[in-house]
């Protein structure tokens, strides 16, 4: 039996003087233990240590300065985690799996998943359903989560050293987004809950993660597990994770009430959802719950609260849409088997299994309070959107976070766009009718940024039950933060 305590001990000391050789360490340690048993009791204790394992096998200490926002805007999915997928489709239904029963087999089950999602149906995961939604949302989700870590990332606020929670953790595409977003020299500590036969399908793809990403799977469910089994009730996770997974709880809100408890004082609570009507008010929902004004939690991004006190009790359909990310050979080998299909005018490689989307919603809440913009409304100056009735046909000014890309199909349409202030009640949107230097911030500002209009013309849309706010020649528009 090795001495941990030692070994804890000696890379302490050493971690200041030179790079830790696990060879070297041997020396100091009583017993005389192996190099690898010494190895993997540093692996085990790096994150506690504050040290990074480098490609020659010694340790050394991890920045203390936090992650860096990398340029996020993934095109493809990796082929290491792609060619994972294909070998674990390989292993069940041979090298020909996209083909004959098997190929219909995948076909069916993404089919049948679809429209017991769409319906809200539960869903059973066992070993067939758990590879064909790897088949089917691996990439969109892997490229999801990073464009979320940017809010983070921008102000500082992930850590190089990172205790992270993945609820529902499923198949993994969150897991491995979260590995390729992090700079080579971080350290995470990653724990995932999945009961499911997802888990099977998601420790096969974090074997490919890297040397300093050290994963544990609880297969448990998220009602059963107990967060303090891995921090000993001591700090809390950095980053807990709710992906694509709200809305197959029974209770979301109290599930995710008791996981908030767990992130530590300055870490992030994050959500994320599909971007479909009911999945995303449903995520929006447990936001509210959690977030209410007297809670002492913020809401980080992108749902900002913009008027102190006050919160939204609007339906709360917000999601963002990125780059597409192109569908990998295993996608299209499905896509193009089987036969055509007269019922659903499903033929051959028409792009009904691929899955190139990246459209979500999404949700940071923070326990200190913390906002991605400090920015607040001034009474004085500002229309309150909670009050928006009282200036109907009238030209106002007020500050507002822009909650969606261009909402129009036709592009001879004015482009539409969702936004809100954290107070509103109703559906508010804002339309350009002339694109004009100073009012195109509206157009350019991303999905979660904080506007500023001056001179808007306040409109009531009767067939949409919403306010437009027109924003004309007479508009000026900027992007406050």
């Amino acid at each position: 039996m090795i001495d941990r305590e030692a070994v804890r001990d000696t890379a302490k000391y050493l971690r200041q003087v030179r790079p830790i050789d696990p060879e070297e360490l041997v020396d100091y340690v009583g017993g005389s233990p192996h190099p690898a048993v010494v190895r993997e009791v540093l692996r085990e204790e790096s994150f506690d240590l504050g040290l990074r394992e480098r490609a020659d096998g010694t340790f050394v200490p991890v920045d203390d300065e936090p992650a860096p926002q990398p340029s996020w805007e993934p095109d493809s999915f990796p082929e290491s985690y792609a060619f994972a997928v294909e070998d674990l489709l390989v292993e069940r239904h041979g090298a020909n799996w996209h083909r004959g029963e098997s190929g219909d087999r995948l076909r069916e089950t993404i089919t049948r998943l679809k429209a017991d999602y769409y319906r809200r149906n539960d869903v059973e995961y066992d070993a067939e359903t758990a590879l064909a939604y790897a088949t089917y949302h691996l990439p969109n989700y892997y490229a999801a989560i990073g464009y979320v870590l940017d809010d983070l990332a921008e102000g500082g606020r992930v850590p190089r050293t990172l205790r992270v929670l993945d609820v529902g953790a499923g198949v993994g595409g969150p897991a491995l987004g979260l590995h390729d977003y992090l700079p080579d020299d971080a350290v995470v500590d990653y724990h995932a809950v999945e009961p499911s036969a997802a888990a099977d399908v998601l420790d096969r793809l974090l074997g490919e993660t890297g040397r300093n990403f050290r994963p544990t799977t609880h297969r448990e469910t998220a009602e059963s597990f107990d967060p303090e089994t891995v921090t000993d009730g001591e700090g809390g996770f950095d980053l807990v994770l709710f992906a694509n997974v709200l809305s197959e709880l029974d209770d979301p809100e109290a599930v995710a009430a008791r996981y908030l408890d767990s992130v530590a004082a300055d870490g992030s609570f994050v959500a994320l959802a599909p971007a479909d009507r009911n999945t995303s008010i449903g995520l929006r929902e447990v936001e509210r719950a959690l977030a209410t004004p007297d809670a002492g939690v913020a809401v980080y991004a992108p749902t900002l609260r913009l008027w102190p006190g006050a919160a939204p009790t609007d339906r709360g359909w917000s999601f963002d849409r990125r780059p597409d990310v192109a569908a990998p050979a295993f996608q299209r080998r499905l896509d193009e088997g089987g036969d055509p299909d007269p019922e659903t005018d499903r033929t051959p490689g028409d792009g009904t299994f691929t899955n190139e989307t990246v459209k979500f919603s999404y949700t940071i809440l923070r326990p200190d309070g913390e906002r991605r913009t400090p920015v607040r409304a001034n009474p004085d100056r500002h229309a309150k959107m909670a009050e928006m009735e009282r200036h109907v046909t009238n030209r106002i000014d007020l500050l507002a976070v822009k909650l969606s890309r261009d909402l129009t199909d036709d592009a001879d349409a004015n482009p539409l766009f969702r936004v809100g202030d954290g107070s509103q009640a109703v559906d508010h949107y804002a339309v350009s009718t002339a694109d004009d230097p100073l009012n195109r911030a509206l157009l350019e500002a991303d999905y979660g940024d904080v506007l500023g209009f001056e001179n808007a013309l306040c409109l009531w849309n009767d067939d949409e039950g919403a306010y437009n706010l027109v924003v004309d020649r007479e508009t000026v528009v900027e992007r406050v933060a």
